[in-house]
């Protein structure tokens, strides 16, 4: 018969009738007379009595092992060796299918008059006194009924399959949001896939673990780390050197301006300047960099001059230009106004093609541009010269507009296309905490790049330009805290590249903090809809926990109400002079699956995941451990000396010098 109420948070009184049963069992077998019974009655009647005190007992004794679960603080730690990983499965941690069932026992276990039920027993209180180590808890934190109400765990596995949908982690400061990270980065690298980890903070731990799975599982040298705090031995990236579009380059730039009000003009036309200037390099052989496009933004005219002499000498209406160039005098009163104060240089080619009547598309957008008064053209792009001055200032410079050329610098310089073809892994820190403004430049940058390397992947395949036939990969990209990190790059990212095998999986604090930087709830709301799979450990803001619980049905719990009632006659005819009754009421109500105070009481190192389609699972993640770990790196020097070693060239001795530079620089010219 099943019952409505399971009454599991009770006394064990099945315990008592144990103990009756195996004490009438050990009176039978020691006087048997007693009972009037002989041989072998007296051994059945003992036999059938011990079963019944083992089938109670074991009764009694599951309720107490269910009332010491929910008091119970448990860390799962595991070694790197030891994390389970799978080709087709995403491992998560342990735990179990969240249903009704469980919605009714938490809310048994926090009714007061249960409480005293959960206090522990005198044993564990007097370890507890003595500080006994085995007694002591863990510092979990939270409330460890949640993950109590269930006694029976497994492994919980997400199919891989499913992570194209992306991943969404939330969860509050020191919780193992991080270190959930490192679980999923390790099973990434050892299934082989591309790996790509931003992180802002630039946590020295998540580095060090990224570095030594990618060494645990034979991929050492496909290891890359860019890092803003440590460009010494930083790997160095160009993100407008690479693109589909020419006009790719300007969007990268001008999509960190802000876009409200008056600012969207100066917007647009920060663009069509850069965009001049990216198409000019380009047509001059030279790939455009941060610091091409902060010099030219100062000042157009080099750049101007550099093309115009470029167009004319490939330009068969301008044979013989030099020469017509010198003989040609210009009246600066008859000028507009714009070019009056620029450099006669500049203006002497503007005003030699006009006169011949040339035109070229980029030379002519780069004469408009001198139209312009320089103080008016200066307040134009007054928006454009901060950003770059941030992207272009100190050791980030080479970072980010590498010199391919100098043969002294053993940095490598890696592009997102070759990292996927080569099917890398790529370390991300930025040094938000030293200076969040260039940390978040270079990050949407970043997007940006990797969401027009995902267009491309999407339209063309891998391997584009490249002999031979090359695997499709599968890219797994983890943005922690990317709410420093979001810009509208990231919408396309989630909303596209999913058929480019793109996966990504973010971490952030509170869904407020996505809001807050992108601005528009409608937005944030447009990004929350492309996570497919939630994964919410402790938050502290409702708000972020109702992203979960209101994706959840109400379920029916129900609750006893003990009621008892007295009435008396005053008719001498009646029998009875009173009657009373007791009984106990069954009363149902409907609630959430899970409130959000749950969620704001979870302790350290567990989560609840929305996955395989919406189905909710009670999870305790793994945190994975450092110590006995020998491929673990000591610190950040070791990473970085690791990194140099493994690079070929003579730049790589102490003895290498500047005249063997130039002897090594002249051989690879020939």
């Amino acid at each position: 018969m099943a019952y409505p109420l399971e009454s599991l948070l009770r006394p064990a009184y099945e315990l008592r009738a144990s103990c009756v049963s195996a004490l009438g069992a050990g009176v039978v077998v020691w006087d048997p007379g007693l009972f009037l019974l002989s041989r072998p009655w007296d051994w059945l009647l003992a036999g059938a009595l011990m079963g019944h005190a083992a089938w109670r007992g074991t009764a009694g004794v599951r309720n107490l092992r269910y009332r010491a679960n929910l008091r119970r603080q448990r860390r799962y730690d595991v070694t790197s060796t030891e994390i389970p990983w799978s080709a087709e499965r995403l491992f998560l941690g342990r735990g179990f299918q969240w249903d009704q069932r469980h919605t009714q026992r938490l809310f048994e276990a926090r009714r007061p008059e249960n409480q005293p039920l959960l206090q522990p027993g005198f044993l564990a209180g007097l370890l507890a006194r003595l500080r006994w180590p085995a007694a002591a808890p863990p510092g979990l934190g939270g409330d460890p009924a949640i993950h109590g109400v269930e006694p029976v765990e497994a492994d919980i596995w997400m199919d891989i399959a499913d992570r194209v949908g992306h991943t969404l982690v939330l969860g509050t400061t020191r919780v193992g949001k991080t270190r959930l990270a490192e679980l999923l980065i390790t099973q990434d690298i050892r299934r082989g896939e591309v790996v790509i980890v931003f992180d802002p903070k630039g946590d020295i731990n998540l580095l060090r673990r990224v570095y030594a799975e990618a060494k645990r599982a034979g991929r050492s040298d496909e290891f890359f780390m860019f890092h803003l705090g440590h460009p010494e031995i930083s790997a160095r990236y160009n993100p407008v050197g690479s693109f589909s579009r020419i006009t790719e380059v300007a969007t990268r730039i001008a999509g960190q301006l802000p876009s409200e009000g008056q600012s969207a003009a100066f917007k647009e036309f920060v663009w069509r300047f850069v965009n001049v200037m990216a198409r000019a390099l380009v047509a001059l052989g030279r790939k455009p960099d941060y610091q091409e496009i902060n010099r030219y933004a100062s000042d157009v005219e080099p750049l101007l001059v550099d093309y115009f002499e470029h167009w004319f000498d490939h330009e068969p209406a301008a044979a013989g230009w030099r020469e017509a160039l010198q003989a040609m005098a210009i009246d600066k009163k008859s000028l507009d106004k714009g070019l009056q104060s620029r450099g006669a240089r500049a203006v002497s080619l503007v005003e030699y093609a006009r006169r011949r009547k040339l035109y070229d598309p980029i030379a002519h957008a780069l004469a408009s541009t001198l139209n312009y008064e320089k103080s008016h053209f200066d307040k134009l792009v007054a928006s454009l010269l901060p950003l770059m001055e941030k992207l272009t200032t100190g050791r980030t410079a080479a970072l980010l507009s590498p010199t391919l050329e100098d043969p002294t610098d053993w940095r490598p310089v890696f592009d997102w296309t070759s990292v996927i073809n080569l099917g890398g892994i790529v370390y991300v820190g930025l040094d938000a905490l030293s200076d969040y403004e260039v940390a978040g430049a270079v990050g949407n940058s970043m997007f940006a790049d990797l969401t027009s390397v995902a267009g491309s992947l999407y339209k063309f395949g891998p391997g584009r330009g490249l002999p031979g036939e090359i695997r499709p990969r599968r890219i797994a990209i983890h943005a922690d805290e990317f709410n420093e990190l979001i810009g509208d790059e990231f919408i396309p990212l989630l909303n596209k590249a999913g058929g480019a095998g793109f996966q990504v999986t973010a971490y952030t604090q509170t869904w407020s903090d996505v809001e807050a930087r992108i601005g528009s709830h409608a937005k944030a709301g447009q990004i929350a809809g492309n996570f497919n799979t939630l994964i919410m450990l402790r938050v502290k803001e409702v708000d972020t926990a109702e992203l979960l619980t209101d994706q959840l049905p109400q379920v029916h719990v129900v609750s006893t109400i003990v009621s008892s009632s007295v009435s008396d006659t005053n008719d001498p005819g009646e029998f009875t002079d009173f009657a009373s009754r007791n009984e106990d009421r069954i009363a149902p109500e409907s609630l959430r699956m899970l409130e959000p105070t749950d969620l704001v009481q979870l302790p350290k190192g567990q989560a609840f995941a929305l996955i395989h389609g919406g189905q909710l699972h009670k999870i305790r993640m793994p945190l994975p451990s450092a110590e006995h770990d020998p491929l673990m790196p000591e610190g950040l020097a070791a990473i970085g000396q690791a990194l140099r070693s493994r690079l070929d060239g003579p730049w790589n001795r102490p003895e290498y010098d500047q005249e063997e530079a130039q002897e090594v620089e002249s051989s690879h010219g020939e």
